[in-house]
């Protein structure tokens, strides 16, 4: 066996080194030996080997200074690996900091042009690689498809993600094939062998196994081997150009730096976790529930791997498992959310309650590592109590869930959900309570990036000037809203409320015409979502409009539908009054947690600030708080149930 020269090892245990520092949160101590290490790769000369060695320590550099929050020195380390990554003509290592350079303005976000130019150098970076070599960079295709559906989302440019979750939804189920025929001629292999260690065995019949031996080994090797030889370099001596890609792994660089930015499993996860965000808003439940429960599935496994069982808690984890650990627990968390999203809409509020109370004890059990998901956990419970039609404790914890958070988008839509909790009770004085709410909101509500919080603000506003009996302002703003929503978001209980508040309108306003057709159109996509609370909404309105068109019988069967509507919801509401969890969820209460020590919190605020969302993960290693508008955390507010359910 050949020996390794001694600068090159130097060189292998600075960078080992480094990364057993990122793993316990040492991060001035993992760049004093970065810095280290890329002043042994200056002499190691200007050979291929060098520079492959010194985009390794520039990357590690770069995700340390991303955990400190130096954004723009982490953007220039980044240039610096691109620009050494071009030198050698290497597209696949050119694409990995174009990538990590996109991500990390995605993160910042202090200037669209800079994000959009970002994006526009992954594309161009991308195209030049042909058809195969794409397929082969699976890790790449992933990240660069992942980062691009962050982007999509947080601009709410809804027409254009659909092709990026197609994209990204073939190629995992590609993947998940190819593995499965990876581990069966594996297996088949390894039973091969162990026939032809039989000293038994004839040499006619040993000559056709190691014949087949052969095949198999070479089936294997074309599914597995590419090569990333990169143009005018040779110095096999130096470096190993051809990739063995680990079935587990999703790599996004050759060696040495042989990076993943997340674990194959939680990047599956995470593609699930994207088609239920897609799907949501469009009333795509039955394969949203499939995506849940697939992801929840996954992430139960790693999560046990990890030693996290039932009764482990924060404190019990070493301090290698915390980022991993709040890797999945984050994605757990994401799918938890959208489960209770989905569950409300469609009126199923035990389901909700179970969902929001998992999401409850994983945060007791993991309050640091989960610090960002107390807000979203106050907000679900306003959810909850507002679906209830517990107005008052909705905008209690609306209100708790805006105190909780720094991100200005999720403050905003708690004022906006609070305010029209608020309106909803309807007395002088929470309608004071919801103009001093929604008011700041609504005049800077064009300062958000997307258009996510304008929708919500101008449905929120509409409904107040309607309260104060200003008919035609509501109607103006309302329309800009529905108009907004409908070309951007697609999220059709949005939509179908927005209808009904606007066919309310128009029958206030004696524009039966309009109301009949605007309420039709409401009560469809009631339906389609199984939105029991909005179709009797939008039935009560119906009848009104009956009465006053003098259609007694519409107004008999539409009442008749009503009453059957109604019996459904307060059976569901009684079985949610009459769970135990009912009571705990709406008490104006915060929930009660036991932090770490300091001496333990850093490294797991530092894993936890991966995103309060997920709305746009972190890259490889790299952990910052951000700003979160929460793609999936849309409207999902009845503002019609005006308290009149009681049971």
């Amino acid at each position: 066996m050949s020996t390794m020269p001694k600068l090159t090892l130097n060189v292998l245990a600075c960078s080992l080194l480094s990364q057993c520092y990122h793993l316990v949160g040492a991060i001035p101590s993992q760049k004093q030996i970065l810095n280290k290490g890329l002043e042994l790769t200056r002499s190691l000369g200007d050979g291929f080997a060098a520079k492959l060695w010194y985009c390794n320590f520039i990357s590690q550099l770069s995700t340390a200074l991303i955990i400190e929050g130096d954004y723009q020195n982490s953007l220039a380390t980044l240039e610096q690996g691109h620009n050494c990554a071009a030198e050698i003509c290497y597209p696949e290592m050119q694409m990995f900091f174009a990538t990590s350079i996109f991500h990390v303005h995605l993160m910042q976000w202090d200037d669209v042009n800079l994000v959009e130019r970002a994006l526009t150098k992954c594309d161009e970076v991308w195209e030049s690689f042909e058809l195969n070599k794409r397929q082969q960079c699976l890790g790449l295709l992933f990240y660069n498809e992942l980062l691009h559906l962050f982007y999509r989302f947080r601009i709410c440019d809804y027409k254009n993600i659909a092709q990026h979750v197609d994209k990204l939804d073939a190629a995992m189920k590609a993947d998940m094939q190819q593995t499965e025929h990876v581990h069966e001629l594996t297996s088949e292999l390894k039973k091969l062998n162990e026939t032809l260690s039989d000293p038994a065995m004839k040499q006619r019949d040993c000559s056709m196994l190691i014949e087949k031996r052969a095949q198999l080994q070479q089936q294997l090797r074309t599914i597995t081997n590419s090569s990333l030889s990169p143009q005018g370099y040779a110095d096999p001596a130096s470096v190993e150009y051809e990739r063995r890609p680990s079935a587990d792994k999703l790599e996004l660089a050759p060696y040495p730096i042989d990076g993943e930015w997340l674990p194959k499993s939680a990047v599956y996860a995470l593609v699930d976790l994207m088609v239920v965000i897609f799907g949501r808003p469009k009333g795509q439940f039955k394969e949203c529930a499939k995506r849940i429960r697939s992801g929840i599935q996954v992430i139960q496994v790693e999560l046990s791997r990890l030693g996290i069982t039932d009764g482990v808690r924060e404190v019990d984890l070493q301090h290698s498992a915390i980022w991993m650990a709040g890797v999945y627990l984050m994605l757990l968390m994401q799918f938890l959310e959208n489960k209770v999203a989905v569950d409300l809409t469609r009126a199923d509020f035990v389901e909700a309650q179970e969902a929001l109370v998992q999401m409850r004890n994983w945060y007791i059990r993991f309050p640091t590592i989960l610090q960002a998901c107390e807000s979203i956990i106050e907000m679900l419970r306003g959810q909850y109590a507002h679906s209830i039609g517990c107005f008052d404790e909705a905008a209690f914890h609306f209100v708790e869930a805006a105190k909780l958070t720094e991100s200005k988008s999720v403050q905003a839509m708690c004022q906006v959900y609070a305010a029209v909790s608020y309106i909803c009770i309807g007395d002088a004085e929470s309608i004071s309570r919801a103009l001093d709410l929604i008011g700041p909101v609504y005049r800077v509500m064009d300062s958000f990036i997307g258009v996510r919080e304008k929708t919500s603000v101008l449905f929120g506003y509409g409904l107040l000037l309607m309260k104060q009996n200003n008919l035609q302002d509501a109607r103006i703003r309302l329309a800009s809203g529905l108009q907004i929503t409908h070309s951007f978001l697609g999220n059709l209980q949005l939509v179908s409320q927005y209808l009904t508040v606007l066919g309310s309108l128009a029958l206030a306003l004696h524009d039966t015409v309009q109301a009949r057709e605007i309420l039709r159109s409401a009560l469809t996509l009631a339906k389609k979502l199984n939105d029991v609370p909005t179709q009797i909404w939008v039935l009560s309105v119906m009848s009104e409009l009956y009465q006053e068109l003098g259609e007694r019988g519409n107004e008999m069967e539409n009442t008749e539908y009503q009453r059957k509507k109604i019996d459904d919801l307060y059976k569901r509401l009684g079985d949610a009054f009459s769970s135990i969890y009912h009571v705990e969820l709406i008490n104006k209460e915060k929930i009660e947690v036991q932090q770490l020590h300091e001496s333990d919190s850093k490294r797991a605020i530092a894993s936890s600030s991966m995103a309060v969302d997920l709305d746009i993960p972190e890259s490889i290693g790299l952990t910052a708080s951000m700003p979160a508008s929460s793609s999936s955390r849309l409207v999902d507010l009845d503002p019609g149930r005006r308290g009149k359910r009681k049971i």
